[in-house]
């Protein structure tokens, strides 16, 4: 027990000291880590994810009232299949503050990766004290800290179980764990929906492929194939409905070009230890010259202390630390790379890979000891070092100029406390230089929030934090299905957000509508009322919602809609095209043939005027819609509806009957997006279903049927083979576990697992 206890300390420490870091930011803004698409995408989905969860829905695949957001399938980056994202947004229901639960949430991820870190460098042979101090400065990096953590949430869930994985498929390689925790965290990996965590598996499996390869340890290599073929069989379950989604959907960044967004200079990645240091990469924002943030920072101690490590320990282990040069190698080819490759937008990403991979091999160089011989020189060497950090930083900002010299200064003095260390530590060596280490980490967090106590290179939405005043504020004045017609980018009369919310907030606020945050988006819906993927809409969808469509009703009538709030400031303020995106392909605008709307809003018949004010204008249908227990929406001649009920958000069951000639067919139009992977039966026979306008179901009822029931049924596109591949998987992992069980009870004498024989 006291042995146990002697090892728990260290780590359970660590995940103290990171937890109360992580609440650092929190000091110069409260809402840290609530802004951007944290705000408009994560936080407000977690929220009703967490309430369909508590109502029994499970898995929650789809959510119709989020319309272009609602196929959470295909959308992915939720990771409605992994379990501990799931107790995460039950939890996230249970709390009012939004900001809160975005703090709590973000604070154990950043945990669990510090954690996973520290596991990581001891497999590698690193000491304690220097894997605990990689361990605190990895989750504080510049782009872990400000993009990932602050906004894009995602990234940071699956980036936090690659190096489990990676710590994990070692052992199990070298025959000193079950194969069954390697499989465990892919999955978890894999199953938070981020390309890039995936990627991150790859490129861990393969250095250890590597690695053991150029060790000849050929069982070694066997055992890193089997492994890594199981967790590749997740992969279907999760990425199998996005691709399926991708005839409707919108997704960009599949080319490759550059842009030059995101891409990070060699020099911003050679200055990863300056705190000062603003990059100079083109952002979001045309008009910026560079980042607002240290985005390339990674920890304060590795380039000072070049000059005073043994580079001879990385020549000695150079076959055991494969894996850590190949990640390292392929991550800043990556970091350099295009602007758009495939899937992977925005090279800046990669660099908390390449920083996973740096930290391993800089544990494994400060575990071997500072060489304190050559005293001079190295002095020398260090000035130098920090010189040139200081002058990339100055040319990058010049007007920021004592910012760097107090970086410079700070970096100093925190360098020779640990050379000071080093020379006269004695057997506290370690503790002295992990004390330095970790608390020049937390000097330097508590500086750049105060610098920069926010990313001004993403959107910064303020949203209302608490749900109940968000149900308060909208849910009882916007009730049933709402189509806000409204742009985010237009100035508008004081009291933010008092009428008008964008993203999926109004998710949070319990109202079903059109408004809806997505990186998928559909086609259909898109073209006929010109939505972007966080819900703004141009002028011309108000008319677009009140004309005949093919099928004699509007779209209004089609898709339920029961309320519709019009912003002023779009009507009256001059609308400016956006310029093209190069290389993208120009369509033609289907709302172009329709009159230029004006303001206040036409009154169309069946509508009235509720509310109006200086923001917005709020009209009602006056008659309340037919078939108020499911989404269907229109009839053909001579069918009786006897019924209309939802069995859940992916199946609706229609009781109907038929008079007058029963030989041709008849239609029946849901409001539902026809995402690929509906099917409908009538009397337990397959009936076909369509696109109507604007994307909606059309179900047709084949002729000769008198009367019967309609169930109409949506899964998504390969959801039975991503069930029985994950299923197989993990079969294939319990068996290899078995195979490791009897093979370590033959091989028990050695004291060794005996691994896969």
């Amino acid at each position: 027990m006291k042995i146990w206890l002697n090892r728990a300390s260290v780590p359970l420490g660590l995940c103290v000291f990171v937890a109360l870091l992580a609440q650092v930011p929190l000091l110069h803004n409260p809402t840290f880590y609530f802004t951007d698409d944290s705000a408009a995408q994560f936080l407000p989905m977690w929220h009703r994810l967490g309430e369909q969860l508590l109502a029994g829905n499970w898995p929650p695949l789809l959510d119709n009232d989020a319309w272009m957001g609602g196929n959470l399938a295909a959308e992915a980056l939720f990771g409605v299949w992994n379990p501990v994202n799931l107790a995460n947004y039950v939890l996230v229901a249970g709390l009012d503050d939004l900001a809160l639960a975005a703090t709590v949430v973000k604070t154990e991820f950043l945990v669990l990766l510090a954690l996973g870190v520290y596991l990581l460098c001891r497999e590698y042979g690193a000491a304690r004290w220097a894997s605990a101090a990689l361990a605190v400065a990895l989750p504080f990096g510049g782009f872990t800290l400000y993009f990932q953590a602050s906004t894009w949430v995602a990234g940071l869930m699956a980036f936090a179980w690659v190096p489990y994985v990676w710590w994990s498929a070692r052992r199990t390689a070298r025959g000193q764990l079950y194969a069954v925790w390697p499989f465990v965290f892919g999955a978890l990996c894999v199953t938070n929906g981020n390309p890039y965590g995936v990627l991150g598996v790859c490129a861990v499996l393969l250095g250890l492929l590597l690695e053991f390869w150029l060790r000849k340890d050929r069982r070694a290599v066997y055992r890193v194939l089997l492994v890594g073929g199981c967790v590749a069989a997740v992969v279907p379950l999760v990425f199998l409905p996005l691709l399926g989604a991708a005839t409707v959907g919108l997704r960009t960044g599949k080319e490759l070009f550059n842009l030059g967004q995101l891409v990070p200079a060699f020099t911003d990645l050679l200055n990863l230890s300056m705190p000062s240091h603003l990059p100079s990469i083109r952002t979001f924002n045309p008009n910026a010259f560079r980042m607002t943030v240290p985005a390339t920072y990674f920890a304060w101690f590795v380039l000072p202390l070049l000059a005073w490590l043994d580079f001879g320990v990385l020549k000695r282990r150079w076959r055991e630390l494969t894996a850590a040069f190949v990640v390292a190698g392929g991550y800043l080819l990556l970091s350099l790379g295009p602007s758009n490759l495939w899937m992977f937008r925005w090279p800046l990403r990669h660099v908390e890979s390449l920083f996973l991979a740096l930290a391993v091999l800089t544990a494994v160089l400060l575990s071997a000891g500072l060489r304190t011989d050559r005293l001079r020189l190295r002095v020398l060497a260090t000035g130098g070092i920090l010189l040139l950090s200081g002058y990339l930083a100055f040319a990058a900002w010049p007007k920021i100029s004592l910012r760097h010299l107090f970086s410079l200064a700070l970096l100093a003095g925190l360098t020779a406390l640990v050379v000071l260390a080093a020379r006269r530590g004695g057997r506290w060596t370690g503790r002295l230089s992990a004390a330095v280490l970790c608390g020049g980490t937390a000097v330097v967090l508590l500086l750049q929030t105060t610098w920069q106590p926010y990313n001004a290179d993403v959107a910064g939405y303020k949203f209302p934090r608490s749900t109940d005043q968000l149900h308060e504020q909208f849910a009882k004045r916007y009730r049933g299905t709402t189509v806000q017609i409204a742009d985010r980018g237009l100035p508008g009369p004081n009291g933010e957000n008092r009428d008008l919310l964008f993203g999926n907030m109004y998710a949070a606020a319990g109202v079903p509508t059109l408004t809806a945050y997505t990186g998928m988006g559909f086609k259909p819906l898109h073209k006929a009322l010109c939505l972007t993927f966080y819900g703004g809409s141009c002028r011309k969808a108000y008319p677009a919602l009140f004309q005949p469509t093919e099928s004699g009703r509007s779209l209004a009538d089609l898709l339920r809609v029961e309320t519709i709030v019009v912003q002023r400031s779009l009507f009256t303020t001059p609308e400016v095209k956006a310029p093209p995106i190069p290389g993208a392909k120009i369509e033609p605008d289907p709302l172009a043939g329709l009159p230029e709307p004006a303001y206040p809003p036409v009154v169309y018949p069946g509508w009235r005027v509720e509310e109006s004010n200086d923001a917005v204008t709020v009209l009602r249908r006056i008659q309340p819609l037919e078939w108020s227990e499911g989404r269907l929406s229109q009839v053909g001649a001579g069918v009786r509806i006897e019924a209309d009920k939802l069995a859940g958000q992916r199946t609706e069951l229609v009781r109907f009957s038929r008079s007058g000639p029963l030989e041709s067919k008849a239609e029946l139009t849901f409001a539902r997006l026809n995402w690929p992977g509906y099917s409908a039966t009538v009397n337990d026979q397959p009936v076909a279903v369509r696109n109507g306008p604007a994307g909606t179901v059309v179900v047709e009822l084949p002729a000769g049927v008198r009367s019967g029931e309609l169930r109409l049924h949506w899964d998504p596109p390969g959801f039975k083979i991503g069930i029985g591949s994950a299923l197989a998987g993990l079969l294939a992992a319990l068996a290899l576990c078995v195979v490791q069980f009897r093979s370590r009870r033959r091989t028990a004498g050695d004291g060794r697992f005996g691994g896969f024989r």
